[in-house]
């Protein structure tokens, strides 16, 4: 110990005060012993004060023992817990003594397992030194206690000789004990020892041994014994004779009867069975768990007894059937109570019980010999309908009712759509319940729109729009009537968007507002079109670098204008191909103009009620821009690159004033119409040396592209 602590000097005077400090006891109240309570360090949780002694004196009520768990500790700690601590005796005899706190290196904490008392007493000391550097830190304890049952009964014989407190059955209760006698016994008046008897008695162990008084000797007279097996339900009792029987019996001419002696054998539900005679009746199954052994003898005769050995077994149940579609688990010769079966249907099959689908399925054997539920059936599964294809259609290929296995095969309704990838998909109602490809990737196709493909194409023949041609019905079904304040044209190129020229929705710099877009779609007659419902604009997108305040600027004359809802394409309502990289302008191709626009007729020119076509062809760029100079004391509009011009130099052949927006569409090589142009401005509708002008698509695809993709 360091020689220069401060604690050294005090350590004679500490001896001395513990001496003389008075003995703090509380007293219990005169009341019954509480059965559980609450002890803590004087001012806790605050920290507890210097020089201080306190005894708690705990009882609870004989027959308990105390179970005393600390809820908190935390007192200086020490070697030995020398200056403060926590002490705890039963009677003179020391349990432990605790300080520290549970994260102390030093001290002794005792842990948050219950102090067993060996009796029904407990003394707490508390004690704290005049010296607490961490007073402000020490908050001293927390306990709680409670009375616990003494089980007497597992407690070892006494040193003393006086034997166990039961010469056969010791019956633990509540703060003591009671003794009881096996069957034929009977408790003395000591409370402890058990004598013969012949009083009833009942068996509940699993298997045991019976006899009659005094057998194998001969059994007294006069006897009325009752014997009752009583085991738990669910067990049959078996009783197996000994061959040493004998019990008196009166030979009559019916043969031979028990009227004085007899064994009798009851089980419920059943007549009772008397036995009696010198032959062992050997093994009896009664297929019951409680059986009643009756056994008189009058007060004359002689009979030697009988003794048996008796043992339980499981009751059976009947095997389960089969289930079809399914499998009965698991297989045995024999089922027995508690045993369990289970159910499980093939794959691609369903438990189904009462009408209703079950998740599993089991039964156990009862005790009364059945199954506690019937088996379930197996019902094959159905995935329910496919899902529905947006503009396709599905086929059963086999199977019925959307059954397991069933094969389906979606399809789109060609020509005007046709499935992503090419190839119609086929799916499979799979055990899961769900619909599969092969291709696990796909789930159901996709329905693309088929473009410029129509039904009924216009081969390039003569014509005019300026006294053109009139178009038959579904022969340009991308054709579509904008009306704002003026007629106009446009070409429908994805299900919720129509492509048309800039000038056609905007007038005086200003975008037409959406409720004054009339759009009509799949006729080639003006009056047939306005007698059903406009199709309404949801949006209008105008390309941002359009800007033709005077009519002489239609750079970049082009817009969008998205539909409120998607149209089904059809034979009267198609979408127009967008060019594709390898689609060209090549000069002296011939392209198809059409519109709802300006034509001729003789020398008047009027505005067409039938859709008009013509077909002129791609006219060289440098042709184009010579075809507007030497126009003195006239203003024309400027040609951009972002422009082409088509017509034939002698005339007769143009689009005119309402045809704006509509579509100039070329061919390519394999059949399919794509959007080379949008009719934009022109001078001098199919006048000699004059030409169409058009806003060239494929200029513009990004632009296009990333509207329909953003909107």
């Amino acid at each position: 110990m360091d020689l220069f602590n401060p604690r050294i000097g005090w350590i004679s005077f500490i001896i001395w005060f513990l001496h003389v400090l008075v003995c703090e006891c509380v007293p219990l109240p005169d009341s019954d012993p509480l059965m559980y309570g609450e002890v803590h360090s004087p001012q806790y949780p605050q920290p507890y004060p210097p020089n201080l002694q306190k005894q708690w004196d705990l009882s609870v009520p004989e027959g308990f023992k105390i179970s005393l768990t600390f809820t908190h500790l935390d007192i200086e700690a020490s070697a030995g817990c020398y200056y403060d601590s926590i002490t705890v005796l039963y009677d003179e005899k020391l349990l432990g003594r605790f300080c520290g706190n549970e994260n102390s290196a030093d001290g002794h904490h005792p842990g948050y397992q219950p102090i067993l008392s060996p009796g029904n007493r407990l003394t707490l000391i508390f004690q704290s030194d005049d010296y607490n550097p961490d007073r402000n830190q020490n908050v001293g304890f927390s306990a709680q206690y409670q009375a616990i049952d003494i089980d007497e009964c597992s407690a070892p014989e006494p040193e003393d000789g006086s034997g166990p407190l039961c010469s056969q059955i010791c019956l633990n209760t509540l703060g003591s004990y009671l003794c009881a006698c096996h069957h034929g016994y009977e408790l003395r008046s000591d409370e402890r020892t058990c004598i013969l008897s012949c009083g009833g008695g009942v068996f509940d162990e699993p298997e045991g041994y019976l006899s009659s008084p005094g057998y194998p000797n001969p059994s007294p007279h006069a006897l009325s014994c009752q014997y009752i097996i009583s085991v738990e339900s669910g067990f049959s009792v078996s009783l197996n004779f000994s061959d040493k029987f004998h019990i008196e019996s009166v030979d009559t001419e019916e043969g031979q009867k028990c009227l004085h002696h007899w064994l009798e054998v009851s089980i419920p539900d059943r007549e009772p069975m008397r036995l009696c005679g010198g032959k062992s009746p050997r093994v009896i199954d009664t297929n019951s768990n409680i059986v009643k052994l009756d056994y008189h003898i009058d007060d004359q005769g002689q009979s030697n007894g009988w003794s048996l050995d008796y043992s339980t077994s499981r009751v059976k149940c009947p095997v389960p059937g089969n289930v079809a579609k399914g499998r009965v688990t698991p297989t045995l010769t024999e089922y027995y109570y508690r045993d369990h079966i289970y159910v499980r249907c093939d794959q691609g099959y369903k438990l189904m019980m009462d009408g209703q689908e079950i998740k599993s399925f089991s039964a156990m054997c009862q005790s009364n010999g059945k199954w506690h539920l019937p088996l379930p059936e197996c019902h094959i599964i159905d995935c329910g309908e496919p899902d529905p294809l947006l503009n396709g259609g599905v086929t059963f290929l086999s199977g019925l009712e959307n059954q397991y296995l069933s094969v389906v095969q979606y399809h789109c309704n060609e020509p005007f759509y046709s499935p992503y990838g090419g190839n119609n998909v086929s799916l499979t109602c799979e055990a899961d319940r769900h619909w599969r490809s092969n291709d696990e990737d796909i789930l159901r196709p996709i329905c693309l729109p088929v473009c410029g493909r129509p039904t009924k194409p216009i081969e390039n023949a003569a014509g005019r729009i300026i006294g053109g041609s009139e178009a038959p019905k579904d022969t340009i079904p991308w054709q579509a009537l904008i009306n704002t304040n003026s007629r106009g044209g446009g070409m429908i190129i994805a299900d919720r968007w129509i492509l048309t020229a800039a000038h056609v929705v905007v007038a005086s710099g200003q975008v037409a507002a959406l409720e004054s877009v009339k759009i009509y779609l799949g006729d080639s007659d003006v009056h047939q079109l306005t007698a059903s419902p406009s199709l309404n604009a949801t949006a209008i997108h105008v390309h941002p670098e359009y800007n033709n305040p005077d009519s002489l600027n239609y750079d970049n004359d082009i817009a969008l204008i998205k539909l409120q809802d998607p149209v089904t394409f059809d034979a009267s309502i198609m979408p127009l191909c967008l060019p594709a990289e390898d689609d060209t302008y090549d000069t002296g191709l011939m392209g198809m103009v059409s519109g709802f626009g300006v034509t001729d007729k003789g020398a008047q020119r009027f505005l067409t009620n039938k859709l008009k076509y013509v077909h002129v062809p791609v006219a060289q760029q440098e042709r184009c821009r010579e075809s507007l100079k030497g126009r003195p004391g006239t203003k024309t509009p400027t040609l951009t690159n972002n422009m082409f011009c088509a017509g034939i130099p002698e005339g007769g052949k143009d689009s005119c004033q309402g045809d704006s927006g509509s579509a100039f569409t070329l061919q390519s090589e394999n059949g399919r119409f794509w959007a080379a142009g949008i009719v934009s401005w022109g001078v001098k509708c199919g006048q000699r040396g004059t030409y169409g002008f058009y806003t060239k698509v494929a200029n513009y695809i990004d632009w296009i592209n990333k509207i329909m993709q953003e909107n």
